[in-house]
């Protein structure tokens, strides 16, 4: 039962109750846990407290939401009140919150049952969950691999089935990146269409929650009960959810006859793994034995996605992260005086990578920079936006790979911080834009590792992307295959 109908299906005929199914999650989290690493903390007592009121409920023939019973997990930077939000970072090593994130609180509304929160790279910044504090997550397929990042907690535990499916965030591909490297789904939405509130900022303007999951179909369940307006949040967007169910159903994903695809023309060339290019190539013929009409479209600043994202990101980050300046919550480091503190508590508290981008937002947003970096990268990113408007007004989904690369091995990048940032090449224009974004497994390389096929839609066009996702993977097998080797 390692799928949201599967295990919907075994609770509502009685073969299994929400305590069994979560007491059997939670041996498989901790039998798993030492060879994976991708929670930091497990809520056992929670859990089980939670599954035995679905139970309760059941029993007592109440009506119940979607998700009653359901194992979930949630990234470590979405909080949840009474529980440590460590963001993987000593900063927050024990900060517990005081209020619960609006995406966790839709969860556990529909009867979601938490079984605790996974590992990321610090405060969100990586590409490979390397980063985090507390030491890396590892990859179930090859545990001297990375899952990815910053979601690679997430990621891991779903593909290691440690939970049926799990939140994450994505700023520039922090969702759909390890759900590459991973082997499993990952959708990140359009900018606005879930809430952020309770999600810890990175970039305000680039942050969304998102669903990972083993089908398409769970990433669709999921959405339904994510999306929606939230008067917390300021971005959320005020629009009509549609039924994302519907959109994955047999009878609308046995062909793609009428749909439009295009091949984002940059993303194939100098840097990408010949076995990446070949596999999604084969994808992309499948989409065309589906019925879909297949074109190569161009979007020339897709290239300039990286650079603009190192730009953005930074300085918002830079911003964001300002607030821990050991005065209010968080870490505080023994000082002298009131500079002292703040700059110990900051030296001690954060990592290298997120010095490393508050160094770079700081710079870029200092006087006699403003103008030369970061309004001209604000330009930029418009220019992205209107090559994906130009695109959208040809075709329904943009098609490219998720990653240029497969999981790359442990420490084999950490020393060179540029090629660690150019295995989100693909993902970052879609955040940039706004747009929803999603990734599923297309095959397997020669060594045995998962590749993602990333697929793009125009702004609220989940549902288009849900169903040409579902048909796809209903036509192949790689969703179905399982890491092995589990001691």
């Amino acid at each position: 039962m390692d799928s949201i109908r599967a295990c919907q299906q075994a609770l509502q005929t009685g073969q299994v109750s929400a305590v069994e199914l979560t007491q059997g999650y939670l041996e498989r989290l901790q039998q798993r846990e030492p060879q994976v690493h991708s929670f930091l903390t497990v809520l056992p007592e929670r859990a089980l407290a939670r599954a035995a009121a679905v139970d309760q409920r059941r029993a007592a023939g109440e009506t119940l939401g979607p998700l009653a019973g359901i194992p979930i997990a949630i990234k470590d930077n979405l909080c949840m009140e009474g529980v440590k939000t460590t963001c993987g970072s000593r900063m927050l090593a024990d900060w517990v919150s005081p209020y619960t994130a609006t995406a966790v609180a839709n969860l556990e509304r529909a009867g979601a049952v938490v079984l605790g929160k996974t590992n990321l790279d610090e405060f969100a910044m990586g590409s490979s969950t390397e980063n985090s504090a507390f030491g890396p997550t590892y990859n179930p397929w090859q545990r001297h691999r990375v899952p990815g990042g910053s979601s690679g907690g997430s990621a891991a535990a779903v593909a290691a089935r440690q939970c049926v499916a799990a939140l994450g965030s994505d700023t520039g591909g922090s969702i759909r990146q390890p759900a590459a490297f991973c082997g499993t789904v990952g959708l990140k939405p359009t900018y606005g269409l879930i809430s952020r509130y309770g999600l810890v900022a990175f970039a305000s303007s680039l942050d969304q929650v998102g669903p990972l999951a083993n089908s398409v179909e769970d990433v669709a369940l999921l959405l339904q009960v994510l999306a929606g307006p939230d008067r917390q949040d300021a971005t959320s967007l005020q629009v009509d959810i549609p039924d994302y169910g519907a959109a994955v159903a047999p009878e609308h994903t046995e062909s793609l006859k009428g749909k439009r695809v295009g091949i984002v023309r940059e993303t194939f060339g100098e840097g990408l793994d010949p076995e990446v290019a070949a596999l999604v190539q084969g994808a992309i013929a499948q989409l065309q034995e589906l019925g879909a009409a297949v074109q190569e479209i161009s979007c020339p600043r897709f290239r300039y996605g990286l650079p603009t994202y190192y730009i953005l990101a930074p300085s918002e980050a830079s911003a964001n992260l300002a607030r821990y300046d050991g005065v209010k919550y968080g870490y505080r480091a023994p000082a002298p005086n009131l500079l002292g503190m703040y700059e110990q508590t900051r030296e001690g508290g954060f990592g290298p990578e997120v010095k490393r981008r508050i160094a770079i937002g700081t710079y870029v947003l200092s006087s006699g920079y403003y103008d030369a970096y970061y309004l001209k990268a604000q330009k930029v990113r418009a220019l992205i936006r209107e090559d994906f408007d130009r695109a959208f007004a040809q075709v329904d989904v943009l098609v490219c790979p998720t990653s240029p690369v497969t999981a790359f091995a442990l420490g084999s990048k950490t020393e060179d911080p540029l090629s660690m940032y150019l295995t989100d090449l693909m993902t970052i224009p879609v955040n940039l834009a706004g747009l929803p974004g999603l990734s599923l497994p297309c095959g397997f390389d020669r060594q045995g590792l998962p590749v993602g096929l990333q697929l793009i839609a125009n702004v609220l066009q989940e549902a288009t992307l849900l169903q040409v996702a579902r048909a796809y993977e209903r036509s192949t097998p790689w969703h179905e295959r399982q890491p092995t080797g589990w001691v």
